[in-house]
């Protein structure tokens, strides 16, 4: 590893990114190196805006990777090489706009049913249930779990924040049963090793197999069931300050910050798996 790297990634500590982050922000640093064959230290704001082109037009990246890479070199040039004209020659691209793909009820129950290992069920459906992202799903702990207030603690969530987020009751009474299968001791869905959660893979692949399996047409991911989630909520009336709170965005800090979401309000608002009819048995 080279000086400049260690002291990027000890930046990167210092200022509390995430795991996923650091190795997302080196490897886009490591690739702007390796496409001029030079040391970041070495190239300045032609060469990146070059490489930008580069990105854009031959490489043709994702939005997101795009993103991605600015972050990561303005970190770079900024906090780790302390120039300041990386500031002003940076810009960022304008943002696709998109609609995320939604599930309907019917979809939704035709998609969990068609899982079918019960710890993968059970997790699919609490991401459904409480519009929690993958990887906040996948670090739940049995801990976590407050069927006195009706609520689920969501730990370090993005952004580094803790969050309670709704519990149906319908998901109460499968998570009970569930455990009692599984008995799970500190991860609410370990893997194969007790000591380590399902791994993000893992969920992926069972993602995949059950939209196979479900027949249904439309991409899905988890973060589809987060979206319908959030989509379900909506159509069905509850204030739209809730549910920002709930899904924890980044984006919506300000709004997050001035609301006080309290444990009463979290227990009037109904989880659309309530609302799900029962999927037809074969």
């Amino acid at each position: 590893m080279t000086p400049l790297r260690q002291r990027y990634r000890q930046d990167l500590q210092l200022r509390n990114y995430s795991v996923k982050t650091q190795q997302v922000y080196e490897e886009c640093v490591s690739l702007f190196a390796r496409h001029f064959g030079k040391s970041p230290e070495r190239l300045g704001p032609e060469d990146i805006r070059t490489y930008q082109l580069y990105l854009a037009q031959e490489k043709q990246s994702s939005w997101s990777r795009f993103n991605q890479t600015v972050c990561a070199l303005r970190f770079l040039y900024r906090h780790t090489l302390h120039k300041d004209w990386i500031i002003r020659h940076i810009p960022f691209p304008r943002k696709e706009s998109r609609l995320p793909q939604v599930l309907s009820l019917e979809e939704v129950s035709r998609f969990l049913e068609a899982i079918p290992q019960r710890k993968y069920r059970v997790l699919l459906t609490t991401i459904y249930a409480t519009g929690l992202r993958a990887s906040e799903a996948l670090h739940l702990e049995v801990a976590d779990i407050d069927s006195q207030r009706m609520s689920i603690r969501v730990r370090q969530g993005k952004g580094h924040k803790d969050r309670d987020v709704l519990l149906s009751p319908k998901l109460l009474v499968l998570l009970r049963e569930y455990w009692k299968a599984v008995r799970p001791t500190r991860w609410l869905f370990p893997s194969s090793a007790p000591d380590r959660p399902v791994s993000l893979d893992s969920l992926q692949e069972a993602v995949r197999r059950a939209r196979r399996a479900s027949g249904l047409a439309k991409r899905v991911t988890a973060h589809t069931l987060r979206h319908s989630f959030a989509t379900h909520l909506l159509e069905s009336g509850t204030n739209l300050r809730v549910i920002q709170v709930l899904l924890g965005h980044n984006s919506l800090r300000t709004t997050a910050r001035s609301t006080h979401v309290t444990t009463a309000a979290l227990a009037s608002t109904v989880s659309p798996l309530e609302s799900l009819p029962p999927a037809p048995r074969s």
